[in-house]
Formats: structure tokens, sequence, C-alpha cells
């Protein structure tokens, strides 16, 4: 009896782990290299020369472009730098956010990261002037900061944070290290 309850338990179980597994969020630094209008997709190529084909749909966001452009895109163009943020469904990849970077983009800080906080989703780098940046991570960034920051060198690693200002606070979409 508690066998089969436990098979029966696993079974329930399943579509709730495969669904929470399919909102994985992957990102990919590189150039728009085509954009389709009718498919709805960009295809962005990542400096290692793999292409990836992002599907966008209703909700996915894009920052650092012209606010007012109507298009689908709003105002990604081939050629555009950009950080793509995107789940992995089958073969298919979909958009959550596109952020340009680099001239006219979303703005940088460079500097050695001086603190983490993954729970309360901040992030603090010391700049070249010995300043410190605070910035508040997006939920993707916060996924991020453990990819980019190896543990252990957390506190010396060099990175690169693209940010918006939203209010005055500095919000930190993506980050790499140098």
């Amino acid at each position: 009896m508690m066998k089969r309850l436990f098979q029966l338990c696993s079974v329930m179980a399943l579509p709730v782990a495969l669904s929470w597994a399919a909102d994985v969020v992957t990102a990919v630094h590189g150039t728009v290299t085509k954009v389709d209008a009718g498919a709805k997709t960009i295809a962005v190529k990542a400096a290692d020369g793999t292409e990836h084909t992002l599907h966008f749909v209703g909700k996915t966001t894009v920052h650092g472009t012209d606010a007012g452009a109507k298009d689908a895109f709003k105002g990604l163009k081939e050629g555009s730098d950009v950080v793509a943020h995107y789940t992995v469904k089958g073969s298919e990849k979909t958009a959550v956010e596109v952020d340009r970077v680099g001239k006219d983009g979303l703005k940088e800080a460079h500097g050695t990261v001086s603190d983490i906080d993954r729970g309360g989703k901040k992030i603090a780098i010391k700049t070249a002037d010995g300043t410190v940046q605070t910035f508040k991570l997006a939920d993707h960034a916060t996924e991020d900061a453990g990819k980019d920051v190896a543990k252990g060198a957390e506190k010396t690693a060099k990175v690169t944070v693209y940010y918006t200002e939203d209010a005055g606070k500095k919000v930190a979409h993506w980050f790499e290290g140098n």
C-alpha cells in the first residue's frame, strides 16, 4: 500500500517538476543576425559562433531600445548587440527578455564584485574610481549571479553589469565576468 501511494505521489508530482524545469531561463550575449517579422523570431549569434533562433511572444520584454517603437521587436535590428534571456520547451526557444547593450542600449558599469546578496536580490561592485554601486537584480539576473561569478571568487570577480534605472534605482538585467 505504501509503495503504491509513493508511486501515485511521484506520478502526480511529475507535471509540477516538468513545468518548473521548463521555466529555467538561459541567457546568450551576441549579435542579432536576422529579424523575421512573419515568424516572430530573431536569430542571435554568440561569440562562439552558435546561432540561437528565439521566438517572440506577447510577454517578451525589450529594454535599451526606442520606447516609441511600435513593431513586435521594439526597434531591434540586424546588427544589434543584445543579451537575450529565453526558456526552452522541446526544441523551441522563447524570448522572455531581450536587452540591447552597447551604444544607445542598456547602461554599463564595470568593476569588481564587492557583495552579492542573492536573497535580497542585490549586487554591489567597486568601480575603478573606488566608488561602490549597488544594483537590484532582476529575477533572471539573480540566477545568472551563480553562473558568471564562481564560488569562492565572488568578491574578487571583475564584471560588467548591464542595467536600467527605474525610479532612481539601478536594476541589473544581466552581468558577465570579464
